[in-house]
């Protein structure tokens, strides 16, 4: 028996998935409206992404208003080979709307309803003798959100730190990127975490997912050649001595290399080359799979082992870095993922 996909759509509270299957009323059936559903799943703070595609082609259809809220349960109604059932995919703000043809299509776009325009409206804040955990604690708490931040950030001290006319979110990203982080806003909760820690927004391990080639129907394997990484030094400036002071991190053979920015502290300098040490580790190897059968347990930062390609590809320890859900009218259902190198 072919797997047939399934989903349930609200806007504004009210159920709209008849409409979309094109059956209302007591067995009454029109046309069906749903040409594709596409949702991204992204990491950090980037907002995830929801696209619904309608047919107009008899222009019947009403714009739905800007701002407007939809929830979206995605999964699989029957079939052999996949998990029956709907999943939560969460609440998303309709933010642009489209509508064009001939034939007359209506496209929604929308993005996660996690990320508030508060968290997205710029500040002016400072920060003096703190430590990492506790900004983004304060973070999460003015903007409403359970804030959960791994033990081995939330220690480390910050000297001064500046939030000038720049965003909750954009200060978050920011410190991620100092950090080797990723900070997630998912389902009212701020985690806070180094890039591929698999941990769940209550700190729970993530389980590793098993993905096989028989489950895909398309596969690309990237190996970038690059200089053996070598040292990452960053300057900080000390007060005490009134001079610059520099940190090095590394000790590849592969040439040094020093980062533009001059910190604050020692620990801030430390803790960026570090960062700038993972990101080059992990850089090398990327794996964009696309799974004929959609998986709505495979989301970014979920580790993943792989088995029925090249011995290079099957033991590289992997982690999802981006997944896309498409559930399309006239091919059924898929997942596109993208996986980098997990340290």
């Amino acid at each position: 028996m072919s797997a047939v996909a399934d989903f349930l759509v609200t806007v504004d509270g009210q159920d709209i998935t008849p409409v979309l299957k094109g059956r209302v009323g007591a067995g009454a059936r029109t046309r069906p409206r749903l040409i594709a559903l596409r949702l991204s799943e992204r990491r950090g703070g980037d907002a995830d992404q929801l696209e619904i595609t309608l047919d107009d082609s008899d222009g019947r259809l009403a714009i739905p208003r800007a701002g407007a809220a939809i929830a979206v349960r995605l999964g699989w109604g029957s079939g052999a080979g996949v998990q029956v059932g709907l999943v939560d995919k969460g609440r998303f703000v309709v933010d642009e709307i489209e509508h064009g043809g001939a034939p007359d299509q209506l496209v929604i776009r929308a993005r996660s309803a996690d990320l508030t325009s508060a968290i997205r409206t710029r500040r002016e804040h400072g920060w003096h003798a703190t430590t990492l955990g506790v900004i983004v604690r304060a973070i999460a708490a003015r903007n409403r959100l359970t804030a959960h931040v791994a033990p081995a950030l939330a220690g480390i001290p910050v000297g001064a730190l500046a939030q000038s006319r720049e965003s909750d979110m954009a200060l978050l990203r920011r410190l991620g990127r100092e950090h080797d982080a990723t900070a997630t806003v998912k389902r009212g909760s701020l985690v806070f975490a180094p890039i591929g820690a698999g941990v769940t927004a209550g700190g729970k391990p993530i389980p590793r997912a098993t993905l096989t080639r028989a489950a895909g129907d398309r596969h690309s394997f990237r190996i970038e050649k690059r200089e053996e990484a070598g040292a990452i030094e960053a300057s900080w400036h000390d007060r005490k001595g009134a001079k610059k002071q520099t940190v090095k991190v590394g000790s590849g053979a592969g040439e040094t290399r020093r980062l533009a920015r001059t910190y604050g502290s020692e620990g801030a300098a430390r803790a960026a080359a570090k960062a700038e040490a993972g990101r080059a580790a992990r850089a090398p190897r990327k794996l964009d799979l696309g799974l004929a059968l959609g998986r709505l347990d495979l989301y970014p930062d979920r580790p993943v082992t792989v088995s029925g390609f090249k011995p290079e590809i099957d033991a590289t320890r992997w982690l999802l870095a981006d997944v896309t859900h498409e559930l399309l009218a006239d091919r059924g259902f898929t997942s596109a993922l993208t996986l980098e190198l997990a340290l």
